[in-house]
């Protein structure tokens, strides 16, 4: 878990330096002059590897590298080749311009700050200011980065920040939304989208007609990003299609009118299959008609990637928030108590090969089969259970041949029997929303919740209200938390903790920095107010970036009561600065 390898890096065990070696090109370590961090693999598709796992609320003292770090790679860099005599003589006169200029009492002589990145291991260091920030890698693929400054690190957390103030009076006032890329190009996708529902859809029994139906989404792609650039275009169509459907025969029935529960979550899941099916298997029918291979490389490329969907429906007449779950996304309910603090109440299920209940589904579906979860993982492979595309496990062994032998493709898995394995068909649940308390609504991929809890999750968005009432970080927003409770000015997260005892936090971890309150929970689950942890995360290019952080996507829902002005519109003060996007109707 990136999680694992974050409290690595804040640990900081003792890594070696190089130093010359006896023969050209060799490499020495010494034990005793610089910290590092060997990362552990992570990913959709990649086993973990073991370690104790701290709990997230523990900030760990992240030791930086020491001069000699820059003093020997610098000098690796700086060798050709020639002998170790050479190499030798370019250390010792590459150390003495570093120290001499990292020492320098002249003010303009400002050393620079690195990240040095090798296969297995980074490091931060200390550059002298005329030595470069970059080079080519060597055979042993290792490169030094420029550090990013804290007003860099926050600049590149907020790029792709949105956030819209919903003037619509029916039960929710803004929505914000981050990503955060670790991938390139980044595999995770979203989708909004607001619906004013015509009266013969909405029609019931009190009468009131004047209804929306609202739809946030957050898609987790893997081994790829076309899955989840087609959730992204098409999900929420295929779901209000359904509920379209739904509705219209519940207002044609004079008895009913408004549709059961039960009939909206069918409705949900048979948008998420039909959906699935026309990715997986109509594709096939497209390209065997087609005999096109570069048919076959359009029409093939969603359903040999992959992508975990999560899906919230609120109907603004019901109240009702439907959460449809397909995959490790996750959405964690915030809600105010009596005693002032917030609790977390969380909305979904993770749906992986290591989850109990979906361990019991696919062993009674496969009977006989040992291999259907090895490690946690469908077949030994993939982390979760259910998921758009991931054809190889869906399709049969004869459909998987046919398509390598025409176009392309890879082997099936020796332990493919009985497919399919993996379903986008969504666990749903049911929650009644109180917009009069402030209710809200924490949707992310699993990259957000691999480095925090559901209850610091909360509790940060609780402490980032409490200072957007005081002006402290928002200053404008009061306007739209007319309906909000304030707080006791208190040290602590201001949420709930569970039964179980967990260690806590120092107080001075967590910041409010942002306007934006998923930006907010990017920047804590990063670092917070250690600016040297969350400036070398973010410092790591791809696809280093991978082994210690995912990508992260982020939807905050605040609901409450609003003005009924039927309008959407940028909330300009927490969107992105430059390009900011349209309001989403």
């Amino acid at each position: 878990m990136r999680r694992v390898a974050v409290q690595a890096l804040r640990i900081a065990r003792r890594a070696p330096v190089w130093t010359a070696g006896n023969r050209p090109g060799s490499l020495s370590f010494s034990n005793n002059q610089v910290r590092g961090l060997r990362p552990y693999s992570s990913g959709k598709r990649t086993s973990f590897v073991p370690a104790a796992l701290q709990s997230s609320m523990y900030l760990r003292n992240f030791s930086l590298a020491v001069i000699s770090a820059a003093v020997a790679s610098g000098a690796w860099y700086a060798y050709q080749g020639d002998s170790a005599l050479s190499m030798a003589t370019q250390v010792r006169a590459f150390a003495s311009s570093a120290i001499a200029s990292a020492y320098a009492e002249d003010p303009s002589e400002t050393p620079k700050r690195a990240v040095l990145v090798g296969n297995d291991q980074f490091y931060t260091a200390t550059l002298s200011s005329d030595q470069p920030l970059s080079k080519n890698t060597d055979d042993s693929d290792r490169r030094v980065v420029g550090m990013l400054t804290p007003e860099q690190a926050t600049e590149k957390l907020r790029k792709n920040e949105e956030s819209y103030l919903v003037n619509r009076g029916k039960g929710v006032v803004r929505y914000d939304i981050v990503q955060v890329p670790s991938n390139s190009p980044i595999e995770d996708d979203h989708a909004e989208k607001i619906v004013q529902v015509s009266p013969s859809v909405a029609a019931s029994k009190n009468g009131q007609t004047n209804s929306d139906w609202m739809f946030w989404a957050v898609f987790d792609g893997h081994s790829g990003w076309t899955t989840s650039a087609k959730l992204r275009n098409v999900l929420i169509s295929y779901v209000a299609r359904e509920l379209n459907i739904t509705y219209k025969t519940a207002a044609a029935d004079s008895s009913i009118l408004i549709p059961s529960s039960e009939a909206v979550d069918a409705a949900i899941k048979q948008g998420f299959v039909r959906l699935d099916h026309d990715i997986v298997h109509e594709s096939v029918d497209k390209v065997l008609k087609s005999k096109s291979r570069r048919a076959a490389a359009e029409l093939l490329a969603p359903a040999l990637s992959g992508s975990c969907a999560l899906l919230s429906f609120y109907d603004s007449q019901s109240q009702n928030l439907k959460v449809a779950v397909t995959g490790d996304s996750r959405a964690v309910l915030g809600r105010r108590g009596p005693g002032g603090k917030w609790s977390a109440t969380p909305l979904s299920e993770d749906q992986t090969g290591g989850t109990p209940s979906e361990i019991k589904r696919l062993r009674e579906e496969h009977p006989g089969e040992p291999y259907v979860t090895r490690n946690g993982r469908i077949l030994g492979q993939l982390e979760p259970s259910r998921a758009f595309g991931d054809a190889v496990y869906k399709w049969s062994k004869d459909v998987q041949d046919k398509i390598k032998q025409q176009f392309f493709g890879r082997s099936p898995s020796p332990h493919l029997k009985t497919p399919p394995y993996v379903t986008a068909e969504p666990i749903v649940t049911t929650t009644k929303m109180d917009p009069s308390q402030g209710d809200f609504v924490v949707m992310a991929t699993d990259g957000l919740w691999e480095m925090l809890s559901n209850e610091e999750v909360v509790g940060l968005v609780g402490q980032w209200i409490e200072n957007q009432q005081s002006g402290v970080a928002g200053g404008t927003g009061k306007s739209w938390l007319q309906g909000w409770f304030g707080f006791d000015g208190q040290k602590q997260l201001p949420v709930d903790t569970p039964k179980v005892p967990r260690p806590k936090a120092s107080p001075s971890r967590f910041v409010v920095e942002d306007k934006n309150a998923a930006t907010h929970l990017v920047r804590n689950a990063m670092g917070g107010k250690d600016k040297e942890m969350l400036c070398a995360l973010l410092t790591l290019p791809s696809p280093y970036s991978r082994r210690y952080r995912d990508d992260v996507t982020v939807e905050v829902i605040f609901f409450g009561q609003g003005p009924d002005s039927r309008t959407v519109e940028v909330n300009q003060e927490a969107s992105a600065a430059e390009e900011n996007p349209k309001a989403k109707l």
